[in-house]
């Protein structure tokens, strides 16, 4: 049977259940997605209270915040197009030293060839706050690239709305904070009087033709059904209306959400994608996720995301952005591509020129453990490592890091290297070195070793350099 015929049929069962229908407000029709009949359409209304939901269960301040489970599991819901958003240059940058103009239309540009001729990184958020801001912007938008399309972000004012205006940004963000502990503790509003106020700054934005995306922050603190669905369903109201779409981003403002199956609501990621585009009705594609790694979670609550309803995630380069940081942008391309099995012309070795770039003309101080980028991410100083990177590289490198980032796996030289590891540094490090007649077992790497040795054993504590190894090379040939 049709899927038309079958909605049709469901259509006059629900004419016939009507009463039924209006008093819980549901529906019945056959899903493209799932391929079964289901009941949707929930009716959540404002729930409106004179004092606010702080969580006090979950979130007492006096110690490590909780997780509560109720054992609710929602299916997994992987869009058909996942992308990627930037916000490097606007909650990134908060986050470290301002960048110059050059140094923001660089980033653009790598960014620009990150994300490949089919434009994963689909958007980067800009503020135009500062003449230097706008400058920046107004520089990347002449090299004409399609993506990342630059949007902004702004305060709730028309003379920024006309300014968004001026520059021809198509799409803008907009906070609309979402818990009680903003709406009530912060702006001194209740839920009613918010709502009202964001849904007048929203319909000013539509009416000069441009497209919000409305920062839903502190999502993992606020009550889903109580507010956030409420407020979800009154902008798909004004979407329609318009013919303007309006997106809703998702900020784990405090990096409190959780990837856990059965987790409730308000941390659960799961839990508030489902929640966003089966009682919301939002669409993938008009959903964002931003999560904070204040608990060491961002990049699993992002690749949650995608797995269970939004199209889009949020992050920066390096993942730099308030207190502990954003989701790195460089770590969901790694996601993107073990997810769908391939990288859809990612220039992944362009990672590495960034990450040389913040380090080299930024300034930036990239622990040299931080995977991908940092100095040390495939640098082994085991001895046993070492063997088995001579043996065969995959044993001990994630994966073909020479062809994928450009940065061939390493061996770093001090107390523990071994004989191994002065051979494998031989081999791939010390330019003047017969590579093809050297092993473990070879005489000159016996030599160093002892020498290396006596080094320790006088109480030497660092790793040795290249420019230390080639001199002792030479002494031992």
């Amino acid at each position: 049977m049709q899927n038309e015929d079958i909605n049709a049929k469901l259509k006059t069962i629900s004419e016939k259940m009507e009463p039924v229908i209006r008093e819980h407000d549901t529906k019945f029709e056959f899903s493209e997605t799932t391929h079964l009949i289901e009941q949707s359409s929930y009716r959540y209304s404002l729930q409106e209270r004179s004092t606010p939901n702080l969580y006090r269960e979950l979130y007492d301040y006096e110690s490590v915040p909780k997780v509560s489970f109720n054992h609710r599991y929602v299916p997994i819901n992987m869009p058909e197009k996942i992308w990627i958003t930037d916000t490097t240059f606007r909650d990134g940058q908060q986050a470290t030293q301002p960048f110059t103009v050059k140094q923001i239309v660089d980033l653009y540009k790598m960014m620009h060839r990150l994300g490949g001729p089919n434009g994963l990184i689909r958007q980067s958020e800009f503020f135009v706050y500062s003449e230097k801001d706008r400058e920046a912007l107004l520089k990347c938008m002449e090299l004409g690239y399609d993506f990342p399309e630059i949007t902004t972000w702004i305060r709730a004012t028309k003379s920024d709305f006309e300014l968004v205006k001026s520059l021809g940004i198509r799409e803008t963000g907009i906070l609309v904070s979402c818990s009680d502990y903003h709406i009530y503790n912060k702006m001194n509003l209740t839920r009613r009087s918010a709502l009202d106020k964001y849904l007048g700054i929203i319909k000013d934005v539509l009416e000069m033709g441009i497209s919000p995306r409305c920062h839903f922050e502190d999502i993992t603190r606020a009550d889903f059904y109580g507010f956030v669905v409420p407020f979800a369903e009154a902008l798909s109201g004004l979407s329609r209306e318009s013919g303007i779409p309006i997106k809703i981003r998702a900020c784990d403002t405090m990096g409190y959400g959780v990837s856990y199956p059965g987790a409730a609501l308000p941390r659960s990621v799961p839990g508030i994608a489902y929640g966003l585009t089966h009682y919301a009705g939002i669409p993938s594609e008009l959903l964002e996720w931003h999560g904070h790694n204040d608990f060491y979670k961002a990049v699993s609550n992002s690749s949650t995301a995608w797995l269970y309803g939004c199209s889009s995630v949020n992050c920066a380069l390096l993942g730099i952005g308030e207190r502990c940081g954003n989701t790195p942008l460089e770590a969901m391309v790694m996601e993107y591509a073990s997810l769908r099995g391939t990288t859809d012309g990612m220039d992944t070795t362009v990672i590495t020129e960034i990450g040389e770039y913040f380090k080299n003309e930024i300034g930036y101080d990239i622990p040299p453990k931080t995977p991908f980028v940092g100095r040390d991410f495939n640098v082994t100083k085991a001895g046993i490592h070492a063997d088995g990177l001579m043996k065969d590289e995959e044993i001990y490198n994630i994966f073909n890091t020479e062809k994928l980032l450009n940065r061939p796996a390493q061996v770093s030289i001090d107390a523990h290297s071994g004989l191994a590891g002065i051979a494998h540094w031989l081999k791939h490090r010390c330019p003047d070195a017969d590579a093809e007649n050297i092993d473990k077992h070879s005489p000159v790497v016996l030599k160093m070793k002892s020498i290396i040795d006596e080094e320790y054993a006088t109480g030497r504590t660092t790793s040795m350099s290249d420019g230390e190894l080639i001199k002792i090379y030479h002494k031992s040939k």
